[in-house]
């Protein structure tokens, strides 16, 4: 069950093609062997305004959100296999980050069809 929240900097559509950067980024989660191919959501947000302290003034920031509990070995090769995933879609952006943020399983709801 991760979410793979993409964070970038608006402009970046015009150039670069989201829909396919969003299959990336699902096919590095399903190829981590971590997760069952029917949970991972992979989402994309652009961001209107933004200012880094780099060139060229352009970011795309992943968050992984997942249930706790993964040691912290298997949570480093995933950032660092997503990063690899986007890096090969987005070779000119400014600045690829990602992170992990934990999901709390006893507050954390859902509902699928």
């Amino acid at each position: 069950m991760p979410h793979l929240v993409i964070e970038y900097s608006e402009d970046l559509a015009d150039t670069h093609d989201m829909t396919a950067l969003c299959q990336s980024l699902y096919d590095a989660a399903i190829a981590s062997d971590i997760f069952d191919p029917a949970t991972v959501k992979v989402r994309a947000r652009p961001c209107p305004y933004w200012r880094i302290g780099t060139e060229p003034q352009s970011f795309a920031h992943i968050t992984i959100r997942l249930m706790s509990g993964r040691d912290t070995l298997t949570k480093s090769r995933l950032t660092q296999h997503v990063l690899t995933a986007i890096d090969r879609q987005l070779p000119d952006v400014g600045s690829l980050t990602v992170d992990i943020k934990e999901i709390d399983p006893t507050t954390y709801a859902k509902r699928i069809l």
